[in-house]
């Protein structure tokens, strides 16, 4: 009976041990500049008669190739990417409508940029360009990133579970359970913003959540 409660109480304590442990997030943030820019261009027009307003597009989009090769893009940069023809009444004339999209695409993201500082002499030309469409900067090489900066974020936790073991009078053992967390990319600290557009600059920020062990 003795014997039979020492190994109950030994086994108690051992499995009261291995409940001790901390529960901590790391955090692991890079600057990075996107490899990527991409750019939808949608405009429009109409009139009373189809073959006027087809015109009209045919005239805005050989304008808006021109512009692009004006800043040293080549054709194969644009590709159509679509074209409503909408017709309907108003006030007793029948109106055609036509609304066509262009997608541009680069890697070359400097000459993005002269571009998109230059987007609004589109209008100045002519063009009828829809709001709310404007260059978009993408991130690409998420993946050659993602290892160096798990063990990152997992080095911060530890580091974070260091200091409360610490206070605690405990040391820090093996991770008991970790949760990796989502990657997210958006503008760096001051900027982008409201009315700023996409700019390339991107913050990539990864969070582990991490429980270790308390010896």
């Amino acid at each position: 009976m003795i014997a039979g409660g020492y190994l109950l109480g030994d086994g108690l304590l051992r499995a009261k041990a291995a409940d001790r442990a901390v529960t901590v997030r790391g955090l692991a943030e890079r600057d990075v500049t996107a490899d990527l820019a991409t750019w939808t261009i949608s405009y429009s027009a109409e009139g009373p008669s189809l073959q006027a307003v087809q015109a009209e597009m045919d005239r805005d989009t050989e304008t808006i190739y021109a512009f692009f090769r004006e800043a040293g893009f080549d054709a194969d940069a644009l590709s159509p990417s679509g074209v409503n023809v909408n017709e309907y009444v108003r006030n007793g004339q029948r109106i055609t409508s036509i609304s066509q999209r262009l997608h541009f695409r680069t890697d070359d993201i400097e000459g993005a940029e002269r571009v998109a500082e230059r987007q609004f002499e589109l209008a100045r030309r002519g063009v009828s360009v829809s709001d709310g469409s404007g260059m978009t900067y993408t991130f690409t090489g998420l993946n050659e990133i993602k290892p160096e900066m798990i063990a990152e974020a997992t080095r911060d936790a530890r580091a974070g579970a260091e200091r409360f073991a610490e206070d605690s009078g405990t040391n820090v053992g093996s991770i008991k359970t970790a949760t990796q967390g989502y990657f997210s990319i958006g503008a760096r600290d001051g900027e982008g913003g409201y009315g700023a557009g996409d700019r390339p600059g991107k913050k990539v920020r990864v969070v582990t959540t991490i429980q270790f062990y308390l010896d």
